[in-house]
């Protein structure tokens, strides 16, 4: 199970769906992965049919179902690689499962509905997240005064008295001169200490605050009738006060340790979480996106059927009803499936897309086919995309100062030995360029900073010196590359 949040350290904001069409959709996707414009274009057109699909009046958006695509291709041309660049360009909540990992209804593992509680999870989670940038300006004032207010505690003459609240009570002008003076001063320092927070003076000064004690009690794996679900399940949640709920400890703190902890706790005052489940619940249901992959896995001949084809085709009959559309408990409510976007993928080495059973085949009924990747792609995915391997590898040196070039004959000579090795042995794509960049470069990067030549050159005669009697012997390559 991997989930891919939209939005990631380094990585560009979420773009707005809403206005790109599938050129541009296709366009941004050439930025990272090569060829497969066929694929492309498939999963652009049908982005953009769930953006069309919202502009529709409700009763007719309704009928309106999700086109579902099986993309069949072998390993490394870049079917993962699609499905975490979609994560990044859309702010749809988006899921990636392997279909194997998934049992039949009474064999312990995972049940199929698990993808959809899982997307719902991280639709919550990128939610919060959003509604937390929506408050941040309200939380990091509000995270200041409590800091101040724990760095320099307000004095008693400082606090309004209960008869100065009272207007019925008339004030003592001997009393009121020393509590107004009190206060200024107090006044005054808070003021100045806000000044050395605000520049990070007091980062790690100490303080004492009041930490809700974390759980002790373990979690455990919960039975369900739907199948064994893995779940942080906590008894001290569960009962309530029993067990001193809300409970906290003081706690010595430095600055920067309390201001984490404080923004945590004014961020949950401030986001009502409420809001945040039923907004979650309806983005899964109106643009979720579900990434299936190794489907050919759970694809079985069903001439025979026993053996484990017998489970296989059980996981596809139970897929079956969340694909057409059904409706799925979870912890934030129910939640529809009908217009989720499934998108399968696959190799399909042994069985074809033909051995699923008819019902399943007929909920894909966009299939794309992606080609197998040659020297002339290899070379492109060297050099071209926005973070090539070779643009990785020059940034990691350059944090040692070390200058490292690739030349064009070098490139084309890594390309070359890619294509001999997945010829010679198993064809895994460009998934060979790694393996064969880590062993091309590992004295480089083994020596680092202690290089003699600061400005080391790749080229096609640096690529056979290193590469050549491994790629030429069968069964070295076979261990090695």
């Amino acid at each position: 199970m991997v989930f891919y949040m939209p939005e990631h350290a380094g990585e560009p904001d979420a773009l707005d769906m809403d206005h790109m069409s599938p050129k541009q959709i296709v366009a941004e996707l050439d930025r990272y992965v090569i060829g497969q414009k066929k694929a492309k274009r498939a999963v652009a057109i049908a982005l953009r049919n769930r953006m069309r699909r919202q502009r529709l009046p409700k009763d007719l958006a309704d009928e309106v179902a999700p086109k579902n695509i099986i993309m069949i291709g072998p390993t490394g041309v870049g079917k993962t690689e699609i499905a975490r660049r979609l994560a990044r360009m859309t702010s749809s909540p988006f899921i990636k499962v392997e279909a194997s990992k998934f049992t039949e209804v009474g064999y312990v593992g995972r049940d199929v509905e698990s993808m959809i509680r899982d997307l719902t999870d991280m639709a919550v989670e990128l939610v919060r997240r959003e509604k937390a940038v929506e408050v941040r300006g309200q939380v990091e004032q509000n995270t200041e005064e409590r800091l101040l207010q724990l760095l320099l505690p307000a004095p008693p003459a400082a606090a309004p008295s209960k008869a100065a609240s009272d207007s019925t009570v008339p004030p003592v002008a001997s009393d009121a001169a020393p509590a107004e003076n009190a206060r200024a001063s107090y006044l005054r320092s808070k003021e100045k200490l806000r000044d050395k927070l605000r520049r990070g003076e007091l980062e790690e000064r100490p303080l004492e605050m009041e930490v809700a004690e974390s759980g002790g009690l373990p979690s455990f794996k919960l039975w369900t009738n739907q199948g064994m679900e893995e779940m942080n399940f906590n008894m001290k949640d569960a009962l309530g006060g029993l067990f001193g709920r809300g409970a906290k400890k003081r706690s010595r703190l430095k600055v920067s340790e309390a201001r984490e902890q404080i923004l945590k706790e004014e961020e949950e005052k401030l986001i009502d979480q409420g809001q945040v489940a039923r907004i979650a619940v309806d983005r899964v249901e109106q643009s979720g996106i579900v990434f299936l992959d190794e489907i050919d896995k759970v694809a079985g001949r069903r001439e025979g059927g026993h053996g484990p084809d017998v489970s296989r085709e059980g996981v596809q009959r139970d897929l079956l009803p969340i694909v057409e559309g059904t409706l799925v408990n979870t912890k934030f409510g129910h939640v529809r499936t009908d217009h989720i976007l499934f998108i399968a993928s696959g190799a399909f080495h042994v069985s074809k897309p033909s051995d699923l059973i008819p019902e399943l085949q007929g909920r894909f009924p966009i299939r794309v086919e992606l080609d197998a990747l040659g020297k002339e792609e290899f070379v492109r995915i060297l050099s071209e995309p926005h973070a090539s391997l070779t643009k990785q590898y020059i940034a990691l040196m350059e944090t040692e100062e070390v200058r490292l070039q690739f030349t064009e004959d070098g490139l084309d000579a890594i390309a070359d030995c890619a294509v001999t090795v997945n010829e010679a042995t198993e064809n895994i794509g460009a998934r060979r360029l790694q393996t064969i960049m880590e062993r091309l470069l590992e004295d480089i990067l083994f020596e680092g900073s202690e290089l003699e030549d600061r400005n080391p050159v790749i080229d096609r005669e640096f690529v056979n010196r290193m590469l050549t009697d491994i790629v030429e012997d069968r069964d070295l390559s076979r261990y090695i590359l």
